[in-house]
């Protein structure tokens, strides 16, 4: 499976997860609380900090007709416009917020939803781009995007194969190959019975560029799973408390939450290793705990080996127990005494080849 670069950092199989942390609306209007996000993001292990780049007017018109209604779900009763007026973060805090990213020594990130924002955030000189689930469709800006020749993260949320297809080949016409897809489930909160992770290894499979999880599930579970099952990234929405109320405050985790669910997919990625056959350093004091062919009663010298007097048994400073159908039958050069290992050298007419 292919890498991507990621300001420096190497991206896929072989390399830890890239984790984002997703201040998204967290800051709740404040400045003050943006910037504090940085710091908790990095603090929390993070490598990276995301927000979001649009206004309202970039998202959608100032309608109240029923288009424009959220009938159910988190945000439910709101208008569209008013939602992400009270969302956004302004423009004019976004060099400020990418400086204390520099900083703090933390991956600046932000999702683009138009040509405009797309414009600003290339003044802005950002490494990379982020795609959101919902604009998966949008074509044009897809390639619009690609056409920077920088690194793209593109979540696939709703997205039916079909779809995901024809948005990697837009990306792809503009030359521009250095893309990671994300898996997501788009509802906020996700459901466990929802987020259906294996479509990560089908997704790796088919395109055979680096997977992630943008993870909307509460709890660090089916991010540590992910990574198990090859997501190479994890993005998740992180806030400095649940109590700030903001539009998405309610599927954000807090600092000890983000910070324990990384270390979680640290601990996975430990677990994980590489392909390994044999005893490792861990388990070399304990392959003693091996069988191998003992005496159980004393033997005379001359007398046959017998299933009687000799058996396959822990510990293993005796022959493998492979050898047991070779040695029956054969005679002990010496005598034998019970709890005594059986070896080659006791053995009339016996080697290790079993002849």
């Amino acid at each position: 499976m292919s890498s991507i670069n990621i300001n420096g950092r190497m991206v896929g199989d072989g390399h830890p997860a890239y984790i984002i942390a997703e201040m998204s609306a967290n800051h709740a209007g404040s400045m003050e609380r943006a910037l504090e996000l940085i710091h908790v993001a990095k603090e929390s292990g993070a490598d990276c900090v995301k927000i979001q780049t649009y206004t309202p007017d970039t998202m959608t018109i100032d309608c109240g007709n029923e288009y424009f209604h959220i009938g159910k779900g988190t945000w439910e009763g709101e208008n569209l416009y008013s939602l992400y007026r009270k969302a956004y973060t302004p423009w004019e805090w976004q060099a400020q917020l990418r400086d204390e990213a520099a900083r703090v020594g933390i991956d600046f990130l932000s999702t683009a939803f138009d040509r405009t924002s797309v414009d600003f955030l290339e003044e802005l000189g950002v490494r990379f781009y982020k795609i959101a689930s919902f604009e998966l469709v949008d074509i044009p800006l897809l390639e619009y995007i690609a056409s920077k020749n920088k690194p793209v993260i593109l979540s696939t949320g709703m997205g039916t194969i079909e779809e995901i297809t024809e948005a990697v080949n837009a990306i792809y016409s503009t030359g521009n190959r250095q893309l990671a897809l994300m898996k997501c489930s788009s509802a906020y909160p996700a459901k466990s019975e929802e987020m259906n992770l294996a479509t990560i290894r089908d997704l790796r499979a088919r395109f055979d560029i680096p997977v992630g999880l943008s993870d909307h599930s509460m709890g660090a579970f089916s991010a540590a799973t992910a990574v198990a099952m090859g997501a190479c990234i994890v993005e998740k929405h992180f806030c400095v408390s649940r109590a700030i109320e903001n539009p998405d405050s309610a599927f954000s985790m807090e600092p000890d939450e983000f910070a324990d669910m990384v270390r979680q997919v640290r601990e996975v990625e430990k677990a994980m290793g590489t392909v390994s056959y044999g005893v490792t350093a861990q388990e070399e004091s304990n392959s003693c705990f091996r069988r191998s062919l003992f005496v159980v009663q004393d033997i005379a010298a001359g007398e046959k080996l017998t299933p009687d007097n000799i058996r396959s048994i822990r510990p293993a400073y005796g022959l493998k127990p492979k050898y047991y159908r070779d040695v029956l039958g054969r005679t002990a050069k010496c005598d034998l005494r019970r709890g005594t290992p059986l070896t080659p050298e006791v053995i009339d007419g016996f080697g290790e080849s079993g002849s």
